[in-house]
């Protein structure tokens, strides 16, 4: 399938809306900042992650081929610190929290990324790429590690606006700071005794990754030196894909990234969901206000990704609702046969303006708005309209299609209790007279079937009965 109608996407480097040209045509390599396996994933975690979902099956919809990657970090300062805390190993913390992390996607039919890299497992690449700049001189060794030296890279903070006044010799090794305050950042960190059995050897000391070089290597054994999408939240921009921008470009000499997404936070009380704040709540928590998944992944499809939401349980109860009567109402469109539609002279291209909203920086709200015109437009005949949800939902990702069969096995179950016994047996019958091309036998039996009120209808299955 070619593709057709232009993307166009808001690039962060740029701080302005562009239209989508894949490095290679057709083809489209994301990398998305997956999650840090020592806690559930809260809900906040959990919009990003249906961003993410959205991209990928807007891209798909629209012809590209996709490879979607996604890092799962199991080795950085929260986890080796839970782990320490739990008593535990750390390979068995973070499998526990990707398996917890993964059954919550699922959940909310976020599609399982093409690609999922443990940083652990990359740990050759992550070393290659540190040597590589040590080599270059824009590393440099220290008593507690190897730091890349911003004041080597010209175009250190291009991506968050960050203007740097002179060389900056100041060091931080913890993964995460808050204050846009360029500093030389940990590559590798030399092991201590805090560290316990988190070690690898490398030619420039034992120790272990800093988190902003696990991305950058992954990333780049995954889909090449220049990435055609990486997004994340905008939490990430500074220090994380500033840093990775410094120590990827530094050491390929190619651009790492064209294009830049970031999704909004989500607030509670107007202040940003956080685990370090203590103001989060979990997807288990939302099922126990009777809040199912999908309906959640509903309600923020209600909000375009790059705008900060506000959460509270009432909002999202709200969502559920529109959500059931919009269930409610597909199910109906499902039962219609025969129908009165008001003819009009220039019916609307629902499709393509469906694609017309998503294609213009993923515009979800929009779609949905859509989506409830169609519902109330008496010019479109039911079954029509359950075909253009269904395609729909190839980006809605609410699970239509599987509604669909539901409610169809559903009626076909109440049918069945509807036909009296000897009318299934009559049927049946039936059918083995016309597996053995007994046709006389097998037209007489229709017959008698449409005598006492009952209609056959032939299929591949076999025999259909409805009342008349």
């Amino acid at each position: 399938m070619n593709t057709e109608m232009p993307i166009y996407l808001y690039n962060t480097l740029t701080g302005r809306k562009e239209e989508f040209r894949a490095v290679k045509e057709n083809t489209v390599g994301i990398y998305n900042c997956g999650p840090t396996v020592y806690d559930n994933a809260h809900i906040g975690n959990l919009r990003t992650f249906v961003f993410y979902d959205i991209v990928r099956r807007i891209f798909e919809y629209e012809g590209y081929h996709v490879t979607q990657v996604m890092n799962i970090t199991d080795v950085d300062d929260k986890t080796i610190r839970r782990s320490r805390e739990e008593k535990t190993s750390l390979g068995k913390l973070t499998r526990h929290y990707e398996t917890l992390f993964l059954s919550d996607i699922h959940s909310m039919n976020i599609l399982t990324p093409h690609r999922l890299l443990r940083a652990t497992e990359y740990i050759k690449e992550m070393i290659e790429m540190i040597a590589n700049l040590l080599e270059k001189g824009i590393a440099y060794p220290t008593r507690d590690g190897i730091y890349f030296s911003i004041g080597m890279f010209p175009q250190y903070g291009k991506l968050a606006n960050i203007k740097m006044d002179a060389e900056v010799r100041e060091r931080i090794s913890n993964d995460e700071y808050e204050k846009e305050n360029p500093r030389d950042f940990a590559l590798w960190k030399f092991w201590n005794e805090d560290d316990g059995e988190t070690v690898w050897e490398t030619p420039f000391g034992k120790g272990r990754p800093g988190w902003h070089i696990e991305c950058s290597a992954m990333s780049t054994w995954a889909l090449g030196p220049t990435i055609d999408i990486h997004a994340g939240g905008t939490d990430l921009i500074f220090p994380h894909h500033t840093n990775e921008i410094a120590q990827s470009e530094a050491s390929t000499g190619k651009t790492f990234v064209r294009y830049w997404l970031h999704g909004a936070h989500m607030n509670v009380n107007d202040e940003k969901m956080a685990k370090s704040k203590g103001n989060f709540l979990k997807l288990k928590a939302l099922e126990s206000e009777g809040i199912s998944p999908i309906a959640f992944r509903y309600w923020l499809l209600t909000s375009h990704y790059r705008s900060q939401i506000n959460f509270s349980i009432e909002a999202v109860k709200g969502a559920q609702n529109a959500f059931i009567r919009f269930v409610e109402t597909f199910v109906r469109f499902l039962e219609i046969k025969h129908e009165h539609i008001h003819a009009v002279s220039n019916p609307r291209n629902y499709k393509k303006e469906f694609e017309e909203k998503i294609t213009d920086d993923f515009d979800m709200p929009g779609a949905i708005a859509l989506a409830w015109e169609l519902i109330k437009d008496y010019s479109v005949e039911a079954h029509e309209k359950v075909k253009l949800f269904l395609d729909f939902d190839k980006v809605f990702g609410l699970g239509l299609k599987e509604i669909m069969n539901m409610a169809k096995d559903e009626n076909e179950k109440q049918k069945d209790k509807k036909i009296p016994k000897e009318i299934k047996i009559l049927a049946e019958t039936r059918d083995e007279a016309r597996k053995n091309k007994e046709w006389d036998k097998a037209d007489a039996l229709r017959k008698e079937i449409e005598s006492r009120g009952y209609e056959v209808k032939d299929t591949e299955e076999g025999s259909e009965i409805e009342e008349k």
